[in-house]
């Protein structure tokens, strides 16, 4: 965090310093150009208002000496060509660029500069009159007050730099204590929880967006302890359900060996191992299909396009001689399902099992469309669900009176929300039904 602000205010040092590098000194060049042509001008006017009779003072110093002399302005009164001049002794070859200079220009006044000796002279051409000669003001200046100004200037920028860089190190100082105190904060606490430590409640008060974390990893921590509790909550029903036929598999076995048969017979007492041994088995695949299914709540079921009355047709041919005095009834074949057909087995599997446990005579599935979704509908004419069962009916490990170990409607429920799908039972007339809805998502 230090290393990365650091970079950042270094790397912003570096691009301010680089604009003003480059724009200043163009910036202020031309400022200082446009200052000196205006003082020219202004003397130049005040100048003219002074003038008679094309005679114009001498000011004592000669071309050079005005290099030396910070904004001094020199004239030259220019008339019929070079054989008239009056004003301060100037270079034949400078007067006769200014008067090419003077000789092209179309204005009044024009505005020039060359250079001489290094230096730079800048200079203002008034044009006085065209008939019956043509005659010129040039009134002049030397660069040296723009170069003290600039040079002046650069060391005042200088100065403000330094003062900004020494500015920022302390700010950035302080605003890296100030962002690295609730991530510091953050840090402690996600080592904590990497122990596995997650009772202490974190909270930063603020209102941006470390608030705004500090709120999401107290979501985090307060969901990381509902995971636990459940995980704990899951395991040790899981290791109950699982208790119960091992110990009776264990006590059978230890009677056989000891030469007692419980049931009077040796074939009675092994046909109720080789049952419980069977309920295990199934209990375990339970478990581990819930696990599965449980594992991959945020992945996307691979669908397909299967006919309701393919899966069902699989169904109650599979559990057909379960209970003979049951008639399992199937209607709506040719919906089409666009739904992942292993597991939509389950889903059947589990809900016409749970059901023959409490049918009478009649277990009814069904399918229809609806608008973007499909309904499917299994029904029995068993005894209504009461109002403490439907509270907790799909949560696992929850076994009603005939159930078996509580994770068949578990494993339903994850099923049909893995499929963005939704799920409710409810009573009615003359038995009980369970509703799924499935949007049909092409």
């Amino acid at each position: 965090m230090s290393k990365r602000i650091w970079l950042s205010f270094i790397f912003l040092v570096l691009i301010i310093g680089l604009i003003v590098g480059l724009i200043y000194p163009i910036s202020l060049q031309r400022a200082l150009e446009r200052d000196a042509y205006h003082t020219i001008e202004q003397v130049q006017l005040e100048l003219i208002q002074n003038i008679d009779t094309f005679d114009i003072p001498d000011s004592h110093l000669d071309f050079i000496q005005k290099r030396q002399a910070e904004r001094a302005v020199g004239h030259i009164l220019i008339y019929q060509g070079l054989e008239g001049m009056k004003g301060d002794p100037v270079p034949a070859s400078v007067v006769k660029q200014m008067l090419d200079q003077a000789a092209e220009q179309k204005s009044k006044v024009g505005e020039y500069h060359l250079t001489y000796q290094g230096a730079t002279l800048y200079y203002v051409v008034r044009n006085l009159r065209q008939e019956p000669a043509a005659a010129y003001l040039i009134s002049y200046m030397w660069d040296t007050s723009t170069k003290q100004m600039m040079q002046g200037l650069w060391r005042e920028l200088i100065f403000v730099l330094l003062c900004a860089g020494l500015a920022a190190l302390i700010l950035g100082t302080l605003l890296i204590r100030y962002l690295k105190a609730p991530l510091k904060e953050l840090g402690n606490r996600f080592e904590e929880i990497a122990n596995l430590n997650w009772k202490k409640p974190f909270e930063w008060k603020s209102d941006d967006e470390f608030g705004k974390l500090s709120k999401q990893f107290e979501d985090m921590r307060i969901n990381l302890i509902r995971y636990d509790e459940a995980q704990k909550d899951f395991l040790q029903r899981a290791s109950h359900e699982l208790k119960t036929p091992i110990m009776i598999i264990q006590s059978y076995a230890q009677s056989v060996k000891d030469g007692v048969y419980p049931e009077e017979r040796l074939d009675d007492t092994m046909d109720i191992i080789l049952e419980e041994a069977e309920l295990m088995e199934k209990r375990v695949k339970k478990l581990l299909y819930y696990t599965k299914v449980d594992s991959l709540r945020d992945e996307k079921p691979n669908r397909e396009a299967v006919s309701f009355g393919q899966l069902a047709e699989v169904i109650k041919e599979r559990f057909a001689t379960n209970r003979t005095d049951v008639t399992i009834a199937v209607s709506g074949e040719e919906v089409e399902l666009k739904v992942d057909p292993e597991q939509w087995l389950v889903v059947l599997e589990n809900l016409v099992e749970n059901a023959l446990r409490y049918a009478k005579s009649r277990i009814t599935l069904s399918a229809r469309t609806e608008g973007d979704s499909q309904v499917m509908t299994i029904e029995n004419d068993g005894e209504p669900i009461s109002e403490a069962e439907a509270i907790r009916l799909f949560e696992p490990f929850n076994k009603g009176k005939k159930g078996q170990f509580g994770l068949g409607l578990a494993i339903v429920k994850r099923i049909v929300e893995r499929h963005k799908g939704q799920i409710k039972a409810e009573n009615v007339a003359g038995g009980v039904r369970f509703t799924i809805t499935v949007p049909n998502v092409g």
